[in-house]
């Protein structure tokens, strides 16, 4: 179904919403996460203007998407084979549930993404309102992250666990992620238990990383027309 003009301009009113919102979790020299996608580049854009105006922080870019924008934005980034220790990651989401679990990984950068967020200390998510359901799954699906050798081996492991695995492509060839590796863009009707089906991904041979991102939300920023609701888990 074809969003109306008049949702979309919401939709992106409550992604920009949420974006500068999220500034309020960062502070002066702090190293920082920086998140891929639509509703992160309004975070990269006020971070930027920040750091103009003098703030001192230093980024650890998800993609070379997000590292290009950094630069256009003035932001100090950090070498990408570092030994970080970060204080706040800040990143989007495909989908959200109410335990806030997440699926991520729409724009192909999962496995940076959830090495970024396993480094730092707090892991704020931004959303616009749309992107939160009462269960994960059908009509998005769970990018699964693979090795190009065997990749079809893993799409019949995938398909052995029900759903439909679908190699990710762009504009006819196939999309290879930052790292070199291909995408199943695996769709499943529900997935009641996250935890669960994440530790499952991992275990098939060839699967480097998968967009279920369990237990890791600190902080969840929702983005509307009306402005902005903060939640966290134990809320």
């Amino acid at each position: 179904m074809t969003s109306s003009p008049s949702s979309s301009v919401q939709q992106e009113s409550g992604k920009r919403a949420a974006g500068e919102a999220a500034l309020d979790f960062i502070r002066d020299g702090a190293l920082v996460g920086l998140g891929t996608g639509s509703t992160v580049k309004y975070f990269l854009q006020a971070l930027g203007e920040r750091v103009q105006a003098g703030l001192r922080v230093r980024g650890v870019p998800t993609s070379r998407e997000t590292a290009e924008l950094a630069r256009q934005w003035q932001i100090p980034l950090l070498p990408e084979q570092g030994e970080w220790e970060l204080d706040v990651a800040v990143d989007g989401a495909d989908q959200v549930d109410p335990h806030f679990h997440l699926i991520k990984g729409g724009g192909g950068a999962l496995l940076r993404e959830k090495i970024v967020a396993g480094a730092a200390r707090t892991f704020v998510v931004l959303v616009d309102h749309t992107k939160c359901v009462p269960v994960l799954g059908n009509p998005m699906p769970v990018p699964v992250e693979v090795t190009p050798f065997g990749w079809p081996q893993s799409a019949k492991q995938l398909e052995a666990l029900g759903g439909v695995p679908t190699l990710r492509k762009k504009q006819g060839t196939v999309f290879e992620t930052d790292g070199g590796h291909y995408i199943l863009d695996w769709l499943v009707d529900s997935i009641p238990d996250p935890v669960q089906l994440e530790a499952r991904l991992n275990r098939i041979p060839g699967v480097v990383g998968n967009g279920l991102f369990v237990n890791q939300t600190s902080t969840l920023i929702i983005g509307s027309p009306d402005g902005v609701q903060i939640k966290h888990p134990s809320s």
